[in-house]
């Protein structure tokens, strides 16, 4: 997507590896949300740090910060301290205050940025490009903590100019000392916390490096703030080069500056790198306050520190494996943008991607995710790797397997108990079992229905994505516990405690709230986990448990079709008035208002976002229907009617304020006319979230709707526009919510994307533009394109490799020739499926019609 102008003033771009924290880079170019620090810190600064341009010509010096104008927050922003903040104007920090040029125009394709600068006042435009690099499979390359610069430099003049790229880079220490580190051609500033030493809990470093430093200045000028700036600006618009400066003692808030400068011909173009980079090592749980039994704080390493000893190590991976790290990253985001799916698909899925380079996820000691909901403007919202949170985040399964795998190890081994029960919130540190402060062990957290029923879809999938049959055989002990919690005498909560694959009881779920009685959402989890845990149980040769499961599933679906279809679409199946249910789970201070006579936060008869979200976990893992089709086609259709507001200026909304005035979205429950609408309804009702709204949207695809579900998509983006909202960022419960994340199963819903790897069979059958489609895909072992035409289908592989033996193509006919890598292999064509000898290590697979 291209911005410029107005549509630029909300813009960050996170630019970090995963797990890592990040820094943003604002629409207009300035490095601003510097959340580098194991938390969160949006509209956080560094200090003076920025990117500055100089040319030099027989005519004259231009020097430039490398910025547009500043636009936003003139007066000031509120930090309620005197002599700053509001009624103060812009903070001089961003350099606002500082010649920099009159536009730019940035295109954002995650996870990769252009900017380009203009101005009458400089000799030519600038293109500044930055990156981290992003490369499915490859979870340690993705997760470098470090931000790439490159400006780019063609010389529009008659003559020989200089072309100089300088990056200023500033301490966040109150004791910041600046070590000057030579590696080959390579120079780095790294600037430490001379407070801690580099073994201690709090100790961290930062870095910028380059390649063929000409001139470096280790340290402004001592006094800092408007006299270190002006010193800076004046030695840039001589033209020469910086003083040499250093101080022996350790300074409060320094910044250096590293320059470097390319002579360049008429018409001869240059580049320069920087890369920024940082090292925190240590990391404890400083939300829940979490001690050991000699009360003693509990502290771990952050991955990345494991893999890098400081900030300049990772600078000088970095540098010396630029190319490779940019070509593979460019060669994601060439197959990912060249799929020929609606712009608007391809637009939410990078964008929401980028919350994986965000501070809402962190990478564990020996490298497993963990990861907030999404963050608070300091610090993170709601810890744990939420279940019912993470259910809708479809990103990291076909990306990173291995870390989404990581999080089921996670639950299955520290969050399943004896019984089965698992807790939706993982407590960190992992295993803690001493003393703690405001900590809330694992044993006293509840059980979540659609949390734990995900979880086994999941487990489902992720075995499918990776073809792992050990890895499914070592947590299957766990996945049985699990699905056999909803009726077991240890289950509290009686989530199916008869044993007819019909939920009654309480059920906790991602509203915050629970509900009593069946309901088409969370029944539909739990016939998915049945149909899950029958075909894995089946697959490894547990055929017994395999028939339990598939029995109960039948009972459930049945009943489901004929007890909470209302004739338009799903309903919660409830006595509003039976004051007995509360009562008999002891929770009548919560759920029962006596004015109102009736329990609260309950669907009802209301038509519910998620009443078919089990049907999308279905569709895309290839569990088959869980719904009757014909009641299933009819509740959408019911729900784009119901849920989806074309403007909200008339719609009330008492919830938090997510979409507003003429903007469109769809809300969580509708309550229509004729329907009875419970006096106190389920929480958030009225708002618009865009993980669930993506997981509708993406529903609607899978049973041939595609206009309607691409409507619903292209109101969300045209709320997060860059001028109202960040387009990298959108929010629920704070910012850089995982949950948006669901916006990638519109990848492979709309390319009909089969994967089934312990049978070693991929499918495909594009459900738009048949005659002419092509799609990224990917899965454990390997990932590509596929080309879909009359003529011919052609998988490639881009990187990794699949065993296969078998490719479904539903709707084809059959095919007169099967290419592997040019070479002509002999197949069967039977049930739509291309049948062939199991072969790896290719590249290229051509099925041939005509």
């Amino acid at each position: 997507m291209l911005y410029q102008g107005d549509y630029l003033n909300e813009i960050s771009f996170p630019l970090g590896g995963i797990g890592t924290g990040c820094v943003g880079l604002g629409g207009n170019g300035r490095l601003t949300d510097w959340e580098i620090i194991t938390r969160p810190n949006k509209g956080g600064k560094n200090g003076f740090s920025h990117m500055a341009v100089r040319v030099k010509t027989k005519d004259g010096v231009y020097a430039k910060v490398l910025n547009s104008d500043f636009q936003s927050n003139l007066s000031g922003v509120y930090r309620k301290q005197p002599f700053a903040g509001f009624g103060y104007g812009v903070e001089r920090e961003t350099m606002a205050g500082m010649p920099h040029f009159a536009e730019n125009t940035f295109l954002g394709e995650f996870p990769i940025a252009e900017l380009t600068f203009r101005d009458e006042h400089f000799p030519g435009a600038v293109l500044l490009r930055a990156f981290n690099p992003m490369i499915p499979n490859d979870a340690k390359n993705s997760s470098i903590p470090a931000a790439f610069f490159e400006i780019e430099y063609q010389n529009p003049t008659a003559e020989v100019v200089e072309f100089d790229g300088v990056f200023s880079l500033s301490s966040p220490y109150e004791k910041g000392v600046h070590l000057v580190e030579k590696n080959g051609t390579i120079t780095t500033v790294r600037i430490k916390n001379a407070e801690k030493s580099e073994t201690e809990y709090g100790y961290s470093d930062l870095a910028i490096s380059a390649e063929d430093v000409t001139n470096l200045q280790c340290y402004w000028h001592k006094n800092g703030g408007c006299d270190a700036v002006n010193l800076y600006w004046n030695e840039l618009i001589s033209g020469e080069l910086f003083k040499e400066r250093s101080y022996d003692e350790p300074l409060r808030e320094s910044t250096c500056s590293m320059l470097r400068r390319v002579s360049l011909a008429p018409g001869e173009k240059a580049v320069i790198r920087f890369v920024l980079s940082w090292n925190l090592p240590y990391m404890k749980n400083d939300w829940d306050d979490v001690m050991d039994s000699a009360y003693r704080e509990v502290v771990w390493k952050h991955y990345y520190a494991t893999v890098f000893e400081n900030a300049t190590a990772s600078g000088v991976y970095a540098l010396s494996n630029w190319d490779s790290l940019y070509q593979r990253t460019e060669q994601f985001r060439k197959a990912l943008f060249s799929s020929t799916v609606d712009e608007v698909v391809l637009d939410a899925v990078s964008a929401t991607m980028s919350v994986l380079k965000s501070p809402t996820v962190y990478r564990l000691e020996n490298g497993e995710l963990y990861g907030f909901e999404g963050v608070h403007e300091q610090s993170g919202s709601c810890p744990g790797t939420c279940q019912h949170v993470y259910n809708y985040a479809y990103a990291l399964c076909f990306l990173f397997p291995e870390l989404e795998r990581s999080i089921r190890n996670l639950e299955y081994r520290y969050a399943t108990d004896e019984n089965g029960k698992m807790t939706f919130r993982l407590p960190l540190p992992l295993g803690c079992e001493g003393e703690t402060s405001g900590f809330t062990p694992s044993d006293k957290l509840h059980a979540c229905l659609d949390g734990q029923m995900g979880s086994i879809i999941k487990t489902y999938r992720e075995w499918k994505i990776s073809g792992d049959d050990q890895w499914l055989d070592s947590v299957w002990s766990k996945v049985e516990k699990a699905m056999e919690y909803a009726w077991s005498p240890e289950n509290p909560h009686e989530w199916d405690k008869n044993r007819d694959g019909v939920l009654e009881g309480r059920q906790h779920h991602t509203l915050d709230i629970e509900l009593f009685g069946a309901s088409a959402w969370l029944e539909g989890l739990y016939l998915g986990a049945l149909k899950a845990a029958s075909e894995m149980a089946e697959y490894l040769g547990h055929s017994k448990k395999a028939a339990e499961y598939l029995s109960l599933f039948e009972q459930g679906r049945k009943w489901t079709k004929e007890n909470l279809f209302n004739g338009e679409y799903f309903v919660q199946k409830i006595d509003l008035k039976d004051r007995s249910i509360c009562e008999h789970f002891d929770c009548t201070d919560i759920y029962w208002d006596e004015e109102c006579g009736e329990i609260c936060y309950q669907f009802g008869e209301g038509s519910s976002i998620d009443q078919l979200c089990a049907q999308w976990h279905a569709s895309l893992c290839g569990l088959g229907d869980l719904f009757d089709p014909e009641q299933r086609r009819t509740a959408l259709e019911s729900m784009v009617k119901y849920n989806f507001k074309s403007c909200l200026r008339e719609y009330a909304n008492p919830w938090r304020v997510f979409a507003l005035n003429d903007e469109a979205g769809t809300v969580i429950c509708d309550f229509p006319k004729g329907h009875k609408k419970p006096k106190i309804p389920v929480l958030y009702f009225g708002e618009c979230m865009t993980g669930f709204e993506y997981q509708f949207a993406g529903l609607l695809m899978s049973e041939g709707m595609i206009e309607e579900g691409l409507r619903v998509v292209k109101v969300i983006r045209d709320r997060y526009d860059g001028k109202k909202r960040n387009p990298w960022n959108e929010i629920e419960c704070g910012s850089n919510y995982a949950r948006a994340m669901a916006s990638f199963s519109m990848l492979p819903i709309l390319s009909g994307f089969e994967f089934d790897l312990p049978r070693a069979t991929v499918g495909f059958s594009p459900k738009v533009n048949r005659d002419m489609f092509s799609c990224f895909w990917s899965l454990g072992t390997g990932w590509g394109t596929v080309e879909y035409t009359k003529e011919k289908v052609v998988i490639h592989i881009e990187e990794g490799s699949l065993l296969l033996g078998c490719i479904r193509l539903p709707g084809r006919s059959k095919p007169e020739k099967l290419l592997v890598d040019g070479t002509e292999v002999s197949f069967l064509w039977e049930n739509e499926s291309l049948i062939f000898v199991k072969t790896e290590g290719h590249k290229t697979f051509e099925i041939i019609n005509v």
